[in-house]
Protein backbone atom coordinates (compact mmCIF):
# COMPACT_ATOMS: atom_id res chain seq x y z
CA UNK A 1 0.00 0.00 0.00
CA UNK A 2 1.54 3.63 -1.04
CA UNK A 3 0.12 6.83 0.67
CA UNK A 4 0.50 10.17 -0.96
CA UNK A 5 1.81 12.44 1.24
CA UNK A 6 0.89 12.81 5.78
CA UNK A 7 -2.80 12.81 4.79
CA UNK A 8 -5.51 11.95 7.37
CA UNK A 9 -7.53 9.64 4.95
CA UNK A 10 -5.47 8.89 2.23
CA UNK A 11 -5.36 5.01 0.76
CA UNK A 12 -3.88 3.78 -2.67
CA UNK A 13 -2.29 1.03 -4.76
CA UNK A 14 0.86 0.81 -5.92
CA UNK A 15 -0.77 1.64 -9.55
CA UNK A 16 -1.79 4.61 -7.96
CA UNK A 17 -5.51 3.46 -8.08
CA UNK A 18 -7.88 3.74 -5.14
CA UNK A 19 -8.76 -0.29 -3.89
CA UNK A 20 -11.88 -1.56 -4.79
CA UNK A 21 -14.22 -1.46 -2.01
CA UNK A 22 -16.53 -3.82 -0.84
CA UNK A 23 -19.67 -3.54 1.19
CA UNK A 24 -20.14 -6.57 3.46
CA UNK A 25 -23.62 -7.96 2.85
CA UNK A 26 -26.53 -6.42 4.54
CA UNK A 27 -24.71 -3.54 5.79
CA UNK A 28 -26.10 -0.04 4.90
CA UNK A 29 -23.53 2.12 3.05
CA UNK A 30 -22.59 4.17 6.12
CA UNK A 31 -21.53 1.13 8.45
CA UNK A 32 -19.69 -0.25 5.66
CA UNK A 33 -17.91 3.07 5.51
CA UNK A 34 -16.93 3.39 9.33
CA UNK A 35 -15.52 -0.25 8.79
CA UNK A 36 -13.40 0.58 5.82
CA UNK A 37 -11.74 3.38 7.55
CA UNK A 38 -11.32 1.66 10.47
CA UNK A 39 -9.59 -1.27 8.98
CA UNK A 40 -7.12 1.32 7.24
CA UNK A 41 -6.17 2.30 10.45
CA UNK A 42 -7.17 6.02 9.65
CA UNK A 43 -9.69 8.31 11.94
CA UNK A 44 -13.26 7.17 11.46
CA UNK A 45 -15.40 9.82 10.20
CA UNK A 46 -19.09 9.63 11.21
CA UNK A 47 -21.85 11.16 10.21
CA UNK A 48 -20.80 13.15 6.80
CA UNK A 49 -18.86 10.44 5.58
CA UNK A 50 -21.84 8.73 5.03
CA UNK A 51 -22.59 11.01 2.06
CA UNK A 52 -20.84 10.40 -1.42
CA UNK A 53 -17.46 11.56 -1.39
CA UNK A 54 -15.11 12.96 -3.58
CA UNK A 55 -10.98 13.77 -3.79
CA UNK A 56 -9.16 17.11 -3.34
CA UNK A 57 -5.52 16.49 -5.12
CA UNK A 58 -2.81 18.61 -6.59
CA UNK A 59 1.04 20.18 -5.89
CA UNK A 60 2.72 22.35 -4.06
CA UNK A 61 5.27 24.61 -4.79
CA UNK A 62 7.24 27.01 -2.14
CA UNK A 63 10.05 30.02 -2.43
CA UNK A 64 13.24 28.90 -1.86
CA UNK A 65 13.55 31.90 0.67
CA UNK A 66 11.43 29.74 2.72
CA UNK A 67 14.01 27.30 3.23
CA UNK A 68 16.65 29.94 3.88
CA UNK A 69 16.59 29.60 7.89
CA UNK A 70 18.42 31.91 9.91
CA UNK A 71 21.69 30.15 11.47
CA UNK A 72 21.30 28.95 14.43
CA UNK A 73 23.38 29.67 17.46
CA UNK A 74 23.54 29.35 21.33
CA UNK A 75 23.80 32.08 23.82
CA UNK A 76 24.45 29.64 26.40
CA UNK A 77 26.03 26.47 26.52
CA UNK A 78 28.73 23.71 28.40
CA UNK A 79 31.16 22.81 26.50
CA UNK A 80 30.68 19.27 24.51
CA UNK A 81 28.03 17.23 23.19
CA UNK A 82 25.19 20.33 22.53
CA UNK A 83 27.54 23.26 22.74
CA UNK A 84 26.78 24.04 19.10
CA UNK A 85 23.51 23.59 17.31
CA UNK A 86 23.54 20.95 14.75
CA UNK A 87 23.73 21.48 10.99
CA UNK A 88 21.14 22.31 8.56
CA UNK A 89 19.41 19.75 6.33
CA UNK A 90 20.89 18.15 2.81
CA UNK A 91 17.80 19.24 1.04
CA UNK A 92 16.41 22.45 2.45
CA UNK A 93 13.31 22.46 -0.01
CA UNK A 94 12.54 18.97 0.88
CA UNK A 95 12.69 19.67 4.23
CA UNK A 96 10.58 22.58 3.84
CA UNK A 97 8.02 20.99 1.99
CA UNK A 98 7.21 18.64 5.01
CA UNK A 99 6.43 22.02 6.97
CA UNK A 100 3.71 22.73 4.85
CA UNK A 101 -0.06 21.76 6.17
CA UNK A 102 -2.78 21.83 3.45
CA UNK A 103 -6.35 21.24 5.33
CA UNK A 104 -9.91 21.78 4.65
CA UNK A 105 -12.57 24.35 6.42
CA UNK A 106 -15.86 24.07 5.69
CA UNK A 107 -19.91 23.66 7.17
CA UNK A 108 -20.14 20.38 5.73
CA UNK A 109 -17.33 19.44 7.90
CA UNK A 110 -19.07 20.42 11.48
CA UNK A 111 -19.96 16.93 11.98
CA UNK A 112 -17.38 15.07 10.28
CA UNK A 113 -15.85 13.78 13.35
CA UNK A 114 -13.50 10.87 14.06
CA UNK A 115 -11.70 9.68 17.23
CA UNK A 116 -8.11 10.89 16.76
CA UNK A 117 -5.11 8.88 16.28
CA UNK A 118 -4.17 6.91 19.92
CA UNK A 119 -0.77 8.50 20.08
CA UNK A 120 1.47 10.89 17.34
CA UNK A 121 5.24 11.07 18.00
CA UNK A 122 7.24 14.01 18.10
CA UNK A 123 10.82 13.20 18.78
CA UNK A 124 13.78 14.59 20.34
CA UNK A 125 16.79 14.15 17.85
CA UNK A 126 19.89 15.54 17.22
CA UNK A 127 19.20 18.18 18.84
CA UNK A 128 15.73 19.35 16.76
CA UNK A 129 12.19 18.42 17.45
CA UNK A 130 11.29 15.86 14.33
CA UNK A 131 9.08 16.66 12.46
CA UNK A 132 9.63 20.44 12.80
CA UNK A 133 5.72 20.42 12.36
CA UNK A 134 2.91 17.68 13.07
CA UNK A 135 -1.09 18.29 12.46
CA UNK A 136 -3.75 16.06 14.69
CA UNK A 137 -6.67 16.43 15.50
CA UNK A 138 -8.19 17.95 18.29
CA UNK A 139 -7.89 14.81 20.95
CA UNK A 140 -4.82 13.05 20.27
CA UNK A 141 -1.74 12.70 22.91
CA UNK A 142 1.78 13.44 21.64
CA UNK A 143 4.55 11.68 22.66
CA UNK A 144 7.81 13.78 22.69
CA UNK A 145 10.92 10.81 23.45
CA UNK A 146 14.45 11.98 23.95
CA UNK A 147 16.37 10.38 21.32
CA UNK A 148 19.64 12.60 21.89
CA UNK A 149 22.86 11.84 24.36
CA UNK A 150 21.98 14.87 26.46
CA UNK A 151 18.53 16.29 28.55
CA UNK A 152 16.15 17.94 26.95
CA UNK A 153 12.75 19.88 27.97
CA UNK A 154 9.09 20.27 26.24
CA UNK A 155 7.22 23.11 27.31
CA UNK A 156 5.03 25.96 25.22
CA UNK A 157 3.25 29.03 26.21
CA UNK A 158 0.73 28.96 23.41
CA UNK A 159 -2.90 29.65 24.36
CA UNK A 160 -4.03 26.56 22.35
CA UNK A 161 -1.91 24.45 24.14
CA UNK A 162 -3.97 23.80 27.27
CA UNK A 163 -7.49 24.48 28.68
CA UNK A 164 -7.43 27.93 30.31
CA UNK A 165 -4.66 29.04 28.22
CA UNK A 166 -2.20 28.35 30.40
CA UNK A 167 0.76 26.05 28.16
CA UNK A 168 2.49 23.24 29.84
CA UNK A 169 5.89 22.49 30.97
CA UNK A 170 6.76 18.37 30.95
CA UNK A 171 10.34 19.65 32.72
CA UNK A 172 13.33 17.99 31.98
CA UNK A 173 14.27 14.30 31.23
CA UNK A 174 17.07 12.10 29.81
CA UNK A 175 17.64 9.95 26.74
CA UNK A 176 15.63 6.83 26.20
CA UNK A 177 12.69 8.77 28.37
CA UNK A 178 9.74 9.88 26.67
CA UNK A 179 6.89 12.66 28.04
CA UNK A 180 3.56 12.88 26.07
CA UNK A 181 0.72 15.83 26.47
CA UNK A 182 -2.94 15.69 25.05
CA UNK A 183 -4.22 18.66 22.63
CA UNK A 184 -7.53 19.29 23.79
CA UNK A 185 -8.22 22.42 21.90
CA UNK A 186 -7.76 23.54 18.01
CA UNK A 187 -4.69 26.05 17.28
CA UNK A 188 -1.54 26.41 16.56
CA UNK A 189 0.76 25.11 19.15
CA UNK A 190 4.89 26.70 19.28
CA UNK A 191 6.82 24.02 21.78
CA UNK A 192 10.12 24.79 22.80
CA UNK A 193 12.63 23.30 24.91
CA UNK A 194 14.18 25.32 28.12
CA UNK A 195 17.52 23.45 27.80
CA UNK A 196 18.53 24.49 24.08
CA UNK A 197 17.00 27.80 23.25
CA UNK A 198 17.37 27.43 19.68
CA UNK A 199 15.02 24.40 19.46
CA UNK A 200 11.42 25.30 18.53
CA UNK A 201 8.21 23.26 16.57
CA UNK A 202 4.93 23.45 15.83
CA UNK A 203 1.97 20.95 16.73
CA UNK A 204 -1.10 22.57 14.47
CA UNK A 205 -4.21 20.99 15.82
CA UNK A 206 -7.31 21.03 13.50
CA UNK A 207 -10.68 19.93 14.07
CA UNK A 208 -11.20 17.39 11.41
CA UNK A 209 -8.74 14.60 10.01
CA UNK A 210 -9.27 16.17 6.46
CA UNK A 211 -5.04 17.37 5.99
CA UNK A 212 -2.38 16.58 3.82
CA UNK A 213 1.52 17.10 4.22
CA UNK A 214 2.98 17.16 0.62
CA UNK A 215 5.49 14.46 0.00
CA UNK A 216 8.65 14.97 -1.96
CA UNK A 217 7.17 15.11 -5.48
CA UNK A 218 5.50 17.85 -3.88
CA UNK A 219 1.93 16.36 -4.01
CA UNK A 220 0.02 16.00 -1.90
CA UNK A 221 -4.14 13.76 -1.24
CA UNK A 222 -6.87 14.49 0.66
CA UNK A 223 -9.13 11.52 -0.26
CA UNK A 224 -13.06 10.90 1.13
CA UNK A 225 -14.58 14.48 1.34
CA UNK A 226 -17.70 14.96 1.31
CA UNK A 227 -19.30 16.45 -1.48
CA UNK A 228 -19.93 20.52 -0.97
CA UNK A 229 -18.32 23.97 -0.89
CA UNK A 230 -15.17 24.01 1.40
CA UNK A 231 -11.78 26.25 1.98
CA UNK A 232 -8.66 24.40 1.21
CA UNK A 233 -5.92 26.01 3.37
CA UNK A 234 -1.80 26.12 2.48
CA UNK A 235 -0.42 26.26 6.34
CA UNK A 236 3.46 27.30 6.55
CA UNK A 237 4.96 28.42 9.89
CA UNK A 238 6.40 31.93 7.91
CA UNK A 239 4.36 32.67 5.63
CA UNK A 240 0.62 34.09 4.87
CA UNK A 241 -1.81 31.25 4.68
CA UNK A 242 -3.34 30.65 1.38
CA UNK A 243 -7.27 29.59 0.72
CA UNK A 244 -8.60 28.10 -2.09
CA UNK A 245 -12.64 28.20 -2.34
CA UNK A 246 -13.82 25.24 -4.08
CA UNK A 247 -16.84 22.64 -4.60
CA UNK A 248 -16.05 19.02 -4.10
CA UNK A 249 -18.65 16.57 -6.64
CA UNK A 250 -19.05 13.25 -5.24
CA UNK A 251 -16.82 10.74 -7.06
CA UNK A 252 -14.71 13.29 -8.93
CA UNK A 253 -11.43 14.69 -8.43
CA UNK A 254 -11.22 18.35 -7.08
CA UNK A 255 -7.25 19.76 -8.50
CA UNK A 256 -5.91 22.19 -6.21
CA UNK A 257 -2.61 23.35 -6.74
CA UNK A 258 -0.37 25.94 -4.31
CA UNK A 259 2.18 28.02 -4.48
CA UNK A 260 3.51 29.55 -0.96
CA UNK A 261 4.52 33.04 -1.70
CA UNK A 262 6.99 34.62 0.21
CA UNK A 263 6.04 36.30 3.59
CA UNK A 264 5.99 40.37 3.62
CA UNK A 265 9.70 41.88 4.20
CA UNK A 266 9.97 42.81 7.44
CA UNK A 267 9.60 46.40 8.29
CA UNK A 268 12.38 48.52 9.57
CA UNK A 269 12.30 51.58 11.95
CA UNK A 270 14.18 54.80 10.87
Amino acid sequence: MKTTGRSGLVATTSSGRRPPLRRPRGLPAVAAGIILFVSLGRPAVTAAQGAATGRIQGTVEISNTLAARRPRFRIYSDPGTGALPPAGPRDPIAAELRNVVIYLEGDALRDAKGPPTAHASMAQRDERFVPHVLPILVGTTVDFPNQDDVFHNVFSLSSAAAPGEKGFDLGRYPKGSSKSWTFERRGTVQVFCHIHSDMGAFVLVLPNPFFAVPDDDHRYVIDGVPEGDYSVVGWHERAKTVVHKIHVTAGQTTPVDFNIPLPPPEKRTP
